[in-house]
């Protein structure tokens, strides 16, 4: 046992103790305050609806936390158990080319990943959605999702893939950035099509229909100088009864997109007060600090890669007996998390306080009232715990916790 296991090893139990001792913050607050609703919301959500909501976050808590204990030892049987190693030299038997065998390689961890995953997806979502209310899809639809998902990342990622690792072993010491060139082109690419080559494989997107709220919508687009590509409606009513809303794309191809189930449970003005919030994130730029953080971080974690490849104890360490660039990448993708978790409370920090500012921009273009009406609505219709634990949520939250955002709005009354 090298010096490289006793580290990897050491920092997974201590991310797996921190995220049980978090859990279970988490899960005394909602316990404790499940009884009664905050002053704050108390005329808009009552009792039955809190307790809901606790009911279903403590499950969810309870079933992920089962998640990080099967996930855990799977992480440790492909490294230090020797799966990778094995899968590495059955694969070399074939009498492939080392590339084509890192292709085959990497297919078959992701491969064994997504029938690993199915279990607990479909308890996730036919046992626990279902239980609250928010299922709506069928066993049908849920394999067919599957199967397209699994053909369009056969489709796009093997080419892709190859790419990548033909670069890695062609293109010398500084493979790293030319790899790390073509990952963010190719990441850009992505998100320039999605929105009309990927997304409506999966959904049905129709053009929101001419009449007030469209004409609101219109001028609040108008007045930031936010140009898209169209209003959208997508059937989010046939997978999910959870709502929400959101920009996608890149430069002329961006779409706004609303689930119908937003569209339902929202007034036109709250409608609004919710895509002025996410005006706020293009208009104070948010969406170019997270690419830039995106690639920054992108080059950090290739140039590490491009050093590692080179440290034989790095494999041996991790249970790996031969060096090749795609068992390099394999190990870095698989153990790379639980050492990057550990900047979950920097990252969370940074998205609620960029969730704040386009709160504050929200609240100048429309009535406050109107984005606190329908954050309630959402918090109540999506079953969102309102008593989370603070320092659970200084680590996870990407959003403020309901309290505190609807008092910092409130503020602005």
């Amino acid at each position: 046992m090298n010096s490289l296991t006793v580290v990897f090893l050491s920092v997974v139990a201590i991310g797996v103790a921190i995220q049980i001792w978090l859990a279970q913050r988490q899960t005394h607050s909602i316990k404790t305050h499940q009884s009664t609703v905050p002053d704050a919301f108390a005329e808009k959500i009552n009792l039955d609806s809190h307790q809901k909501a606790a009911r279903y976050s403590l499950e969810k808590l309870g079933f992920g936390q089962k998640i990080l204990i099967f996930e855990t030892i799977l992480l440790l049987i492909w490294t230090v158990g020797g799966l990778l190693n094995w899968l590495d030299q059955t694969g070399q038997t074939l009498g492939w080319s080392q590339l084509w065998t890192g292709v085959a390689v990497l297919l078959s961890m992701s491969f064994v990943g997504t029938l690993l995953e199915l279990p607990i997806d479909l308890y996730r979502t036919f046992k626990i959605e279902e239980k609250y209310g928010f299922n709506h899809t069928s066993l049908g639809l849920f394999f067919s999702d599957m199967f397209k998902g699994l053909l369009v990342g056969l489709v796009i990622g093997v080419p892709f893939l190859a790419l990548i690792l033909w670069l890695m072993e062609s293109m010398g010491e500084f493979w790293w950035l030319y790899v790390w060139v073509v990952w963010m082109g190719f990441s850009l690419l992505m998100m320039w099509a999605y929105p009309t080559i990927i997304a409506p494989l999966f959904n049905k997107f129709e053009p929101l229909e001419d009449g007030e709220l469209k004409q609101q919508i219109v001028e609040l687009l108008e007045r930031n100088g936010f140009a898209s590509n169209g209003i959208f409606v997508m059937d989010g009513s046939k997978r999910s009864a959870h709502g929400n809303a959101y920009f996608t794309g890149l430069g002329s191809n961006k779409r706004i997109v609303f689930f119908d189930t937003l569209l339902r449970d929202l007034t036109n003005d709250e409608v609004v007060a919710v895509l002025a919030h996410e005006v706020g994130h293009f208009k104070r730029k948010h969406i170019q600090k997270r690419l830039i953080s995106i690639f920054a971080f992108s080059l950090i974690g290739l140039a590490l890669l491009g050093w590692l490849m080179q440290q034989s104890w790095f494999f041996t360490g991790l249970g790996v007996e031969e060096t090749s660039t795609y068992a390099a990448l394999a190990l870095f993708s698989l153990v790379m998390p639980a050492f990057t978790f550990f900047m979950s409370p920097i990252m969370s920090w940074a998205s609620r306080k960029h969730e704040f500012e386009a709160d504050d921009f929200a609240a100048e273009q429309s009535n406050p009232k109107h984005l606190i009406q329908a954050l309630v609505k959402l918090y109540k219709e999506n079953a969102n715990t309102l008593t989370p634990d603070a320092l659970y949520s200084a680590f996870y939250d990407s959003h403020p916790p309901a309290p505190v955002r609807v008092a910092h709005l409130m503020a602005k009354l």
